[in-house]
């Protein structure tokens, strides 16, 4: 989500979020020396787990390009599931057959698992997007930073079922040295944009489709969201662009790792 948004939503999923990591705090720093030094978290499902520590390398350079080369696409969609858009937003992209990366705040993820094991059985991958979207994570202690980011994949694996998120998307773009070496000390690559729809400001999907044209040729990531208001415009928009870049010659992959 860019990070100029209207704080307002974040305000409140800030303060929804409170609860589970007043309690979380206490063990956030136990959690991350934990997981550099192989230990296991207390409690919890025993497979997701084990999973969590099955870390792939990853670089810790933000990543913009595609998989597919030159010619592709990463169609990033951020910051919840939502039980209204995140259902449309699937069924479109299974009617496009296309694949998209999905970052996923935790505090949503654990409200709404069965979304987010269908996010992975459709073939998407995942990315955490920091427990509360708190987009001045940048200001914050490295503790604090964290706390964030582990803890919301702990919330991600469990509400998957044990799959890990791929990547790692810092909240307004608010990337620290120190958030993206964690994020890749745990096999999550830091995900950029290339193409930011703005769709949060509700341009109409005119406009965000004629943005995807235009600034789709200085790089491969597009921004869109299923979260932080009524997204009727990003499913009208999507629906229209994706046949548009198939035409052009366009293929959907995922960002590099």
């Amino acid at each position: 989500m860019a990070k100029h948004k209207g704080r307002a939503w974040h305000g409140r999923l800030l303060a929804a979020a409170l609860g589970v990591t007043a309690l979380a705090a206490a063990t956030s720093v136990w959690t991350a020396q934990a997981d550099t030094t192989g230990g296991q978290p207390q409690g919890g499902d025993s497979s997701a787990a084990a999973d969590a520590h099955r870390v792939e390398k990853v670089a810790a350079e933000i990543a913009h390009a595609s998989e597919a080369g030159p010619r592709g696409v990463n169609i990033t969609i951020d910051d919840r599931p939502d039980p209204v858009w995140t259902p449309q937003v699937l069924r479109l992209l299974k009617d496009e057959g296309v694949q998209a990366t999905f970052c996923m705040v935790g505090t949503q993820a654990k409200a709404y698992p069965d979304l987010v094991k269908k996010v992975v059985a459709d073939g998407h991958r995942l990315c955490n997007h920091t427990v509360s979207h708190d987009t001045a994570m940048d200001t914050k202690p490295e503790a604090y930073q964290s706390q964030q980011i582990l803890d919301a994949e702990r919330m991600i694996i469990k509400a998957s079922g044990g799959v890990r998120s791929q990547y790692y998307r810092a909240p307004g773009g608010a990337f620290t040295p120190y958030s993206r070496q964690l994020a890749a000390s745990h096999g999550m690559r830091p995900l950029g944009w290339n193409v930011d729809t703005k769709d949060f400001e509700h341009p109409g999907a005119d406009t965000m489709v004629a943005t995807v044209k235009r600034e789709i040729p200085g790089g491969p990531t597009v921004l869109f969201h299923d979260a932080g208001g009524e997204r009727s415009e990003t499913v009208a928009a999507l629906r229209e662009v994706l046949p548009w870049l198939k035409e052009q010659g366009y293929s959907f992959s995922f960002p590099v790792r």
